[in-house]
């Protein structure tokens, strides 16, 4: 596993970095590191006291049935275009050594010290309802769950960061509690874990650092970047579509995680119940029409060519056809069900 990994399932579909933006205090790490996430920061940006007074983060638990895939491999629901570029990272001579290099024990303890000084550890006894949604999720996907910390942010975010030698733990923002029930809360967790379960730390390592470092180093620096920050991004995109897939398996319903992304792309708590994920789908569908001539096809190609996310209405369409199609419906056949006590 990478020495320092993160991952998210962010909307904030993140570019190329300026060149006034390549130093960095500790303070920017933070906020860096949700760049592949479910937002970003302004830089700068302070997360502390932002709720109101006695204001308590609350999440409403129902627990039911649910569906454990017994010997869940990740290739089992890996994109197909998460394999293929995966394979072609692997054959960038040199890249793991040059990673290592940008990549150290200071960087490891930024991130390490950062994220668990300025957060609350979920366990049982202590926010013990997320605790349950964790350890159900890592459970169905047939994995050892990491630990989770809430952070108190106005930014909905969730990402992992998995340290060398440690256990890898995934941070989910206040506002993201907020702002999702709690299947789709648990659907993001499972996102989370797709990471972990599939190994993606390497990449995730580099697709976060080295780009914003190659820029840095003298002489090829500017060479490096632009020749691997288009096949990181491309990668990026294709990991969050496999990601997609593992919060399917655990929500079991496509429309919980279509529901999140849609939130996360237009909602927020007061306009969350006037949703509609069947006209997010049209919406997709809508795109799809749009794009579908050689002028629109070119636009979308250079629309999405530097984003570290696929657009939200596309992961839509396709977790949409994944729920549909004989793979998925094969794993579910391989399934038990598994229930847990109800909390009323």
């Amino acid at each position: 596993m990478a020495s320092v990994s993160l991952s998210s399932l962010s909307l904030a579909h993140t570019r190329r970095p300026d060149a006034a933006a390549l130093t960095f205090s500790s303070s920017d790490l933070r906020f860096r590191s949700g760049s592949v996430g479910f937002g970003l920061a302004k830089k700068n940006q302070r997360v502390f006291g932002l709720a109101k007074k006695n204001q308590r983060v609350r999440v409403s638990v129902c627990r039911a049935s649910s569906l454990f895939i017994r010997n869940l491999d990740a290739d089992d629901f890996r994109h197909p275009l998460d394999k293929q570029n995966t394979l072609i990272l692997r054959a960038i001579p040199g890249l793991n050594e040059l990673g290592k290099v940008l990549l150290g024990s200071v960087t490891e303890q930024i991130m390490l010290l950062e994220n668990i000084g300025t957060s609350v550890l979920v366990s049982k006894n202590q926010l013990s309802e997320l605790h349950q949604l964790m350890t159900e999720a890592a459970q169905i996907l047939n994995m050892e769950a990491p630990d989770l910390y809430v952070r108190q942010s106005p930014v909905p975010n969730a990402y992992t960061l998995a340290i060398s030698g440690q256990k890898p733990f995934v941070v989910v923002h206040t506002s993201l509690v907020e702002l999702l029930t709690r299947k789709e809360l648990q659907a993001v967790l499972a996102h989370e874990l797709g990471h972990l379960k599939c190994d993606h730390g390497v990449w995730l390592t580099f697709a976060n650092f080295l780009t914003l470092g190659a820029y840095t180093v003298p002489g090829i620096g500017w060479l490096i970047a632009r020749n691997l920050e288009e096949q990181l991004f491309r990668w990026l995109r294709s990991a969050e579509l496999t990601c997609d897939r593992a919060a399917l398996l655990v929500a079991q319903d496509p429309k919980v995680v279509i529901s999140v992304l849609m939130k996360l792309a237009g909602g927020s708590p007061s306009i969350a119940d006037q949703l509609n994920v069947d006209a997010f789908l049209e919406q997709a569908r809508s795109y799809d029409r749009a794009s579908s001539s050689s002028v629109g096809l070119y636009i979308r190609n250079a629309q999405t060519k530097q984003l570290s996310h696929p657009l939200p209405v596309l992961r839509a369409r396709e977790i949409d056809e994944w729920s549909r199609s004989l793979d998925y419906q094969q794993l579910l056949k391989r399934a038990i069900q598994i229930t847990t006590p109800q909390n009323v």
